[in-house]
């Protein structure tokens, strides 16, 4: 039986299988390789000589293609007259292509050594644009306009909003160098005091309990002087609040002996357990985020220093931060997580890490624009836990798919339009 999450996963798979697609007769897409082989268009599209698209009219014809031979695609032509070869110099080749979101690329071709024309810039992946070929064959102008599609869908917008797609604009972001480790909350040294009874005899009268919250001088209980059998009051030196006590009313407490242990709880102490080379990189004064395991509740604050020595049970280097306790929620001996920031550098360009999917051999994101998505493949920089720097393959604002991206690449490979090369 499936689960419910992995039900519902298969239904947003079959809702976005009945969207429209850009497929059909208008996907044919040829490339020419080194080999001579041309990679098969989806429609009835002419194939020429050398495996490229044969545009063809009045007994003139183009045959143009994307030849990758080993090194970036750039087009070829071929030119033709009533069937038969022509040298490049018979005429001249001009593609213009334009892709999703009304981007233009003209490539002007020019004779090769081999007897093609071939342009000289790189046609970028992915291959998936509106394509206008302008050519001149001995004096007379052609003409002609196809679709060549890949990588791209088409998604209702009801149904994107059902099965969860979201997407936000492409823009500048801090990649952060963090790590996570966790910690114990510790009063701090120097804010706590042992209550003492200076005079054996026997205990009248207790006025503290653990957990109270004391002041300097307040009396904390009241015992009975063996040696002048006269009351003395037992005080505190320091405000804080009463971690412990080890006397009982009408018990016997001998010179010296420890009634209270009072703690000044209004700042407290994060011993944070660093393992192995992450210590190297940990340096006093960056911030640290502290997060309660008991509520989730997080603080902010800065790491005050690196202990020198090492905790003997844990093998472990401590690394210390202070955080306001005025409120008195965060108590000594509680377990915290911490993340600490050694470094943010900012991007120009980030995406969240959900936005990142595979696409054959590529890092790829999924670009809407209206209703239509298509993949973009894209350069990686640095990254952190949530976000990752974009170098290559998206502007800054394009609008790209950062929850359920899997769902649109799912549509893609299902539909066919995943174009292989």
């Amino acid at each position: 039986m499936k689960s419910f999450p992995s039900m519902l996963i298969c239904a947003a798979v079959l809702l976005l299988a009945g969207c429209g697609r850009a497929g059909g007769p208008a996907d044919a897409h040829g490339h020419a390789h080194g080999d001579g082989h041309a990679e098969a268009g989806h429609d009835d599209a002419a194939e020429g000589t050398h495996g490229g698209r044969l545009l063809e009219t009045h007994g003139r014809a183009v045959e143009l293609a994307i030849a990758e031979d080993g090194a970036p695609p750039r087009f070829r032509a071929w030119l033709y007259r009533d069937g038969k070869p022509l040298p490049p110099g018979a005429g001249r080749v001009e593609v213009t292509l334009t892709r999703l979101g009304g981007a233009v690329e003209r490539h002007l071709l020019s004779a090769q050594a081999d007897g093609s024309l071939g342009g000289a810039d790189v046609v970028a992946e992915p291959h998936s644009f509106d394509v206008l070929v302008e050519a001149t064959i001995d004096g007379e102008p052609l003409r002609f306009a196809y679709e060549s599609y890949e990588g791209r869908t088409r998604i209702e917008p009801a149904i994107a909003e059902e099965a969860g797609i979201r997407v936000a604009a492409v823009g500048p972001g801090v990649i952060a160098d963090e790590h996570e480790m966790q910690g114990l909350l510790t009063p701090v040294e120097g804010r706590t005091a042992t209550v003492m009874a200076r005079f054996p005899g026997p205990i009248r009268r207790l006025d503290a309990q653990v957990g109270d919250r004391v002041r300097a001088g307040q009396r904390l209980a009241t015992i009975e002087s063996n040696l002048s059998l006269t009351d003395y009051a037992v005080t505190t030196p320091i405000a804080g609040t009463v971690l412990s006590r080890q006397a009982t009313v009408g018990g016997v407490a001998s010179e010296g002996m420890a009634l209270f242990e009072i703690a000044d709880l209004s700042t407290i102490w994060v011993d944070l357990h660093v393992f192995g080379a992450d210590a190297q990189h940990l340096r006093p004064g960056v911030p640290v985020t502290v997060t309660r395991m008991s509520d989730g509740v997080a603080a902010q604050t800065v790491l005050d220093r690196i202990l020198p020595g090492t905790a003997t049970a844990s093998q472990s280097t401590v690394a210390r931060a202070s955080l306001d306790n005025a409120d008195g929620l965060w108590r000594p001996g509680s377990a915290v997580r911490a993340r600490i920031t050694v470094e943010q550098q900012p991007a120009e360009r980030v995406v969240p890490l959900s936005a990142l999917q595979t696409f054959r051999d590529w890092d790829v994101v999924f670009v809407r624009v209206g209703d239509t998505y298509e993949v973009r493949p894209v350069e990686l920089g640095k990254r952190d836990d949530r976000q990752v720097e974009i170098r290559a393959g998206v502007a800054t604002g394009d609008i790209v798919v950062v929850e359920q991206s899997y769902l649109v690449k799912a549509d893609l490979e299902k539909s066919g339009a995943a174009h292989e090369h």
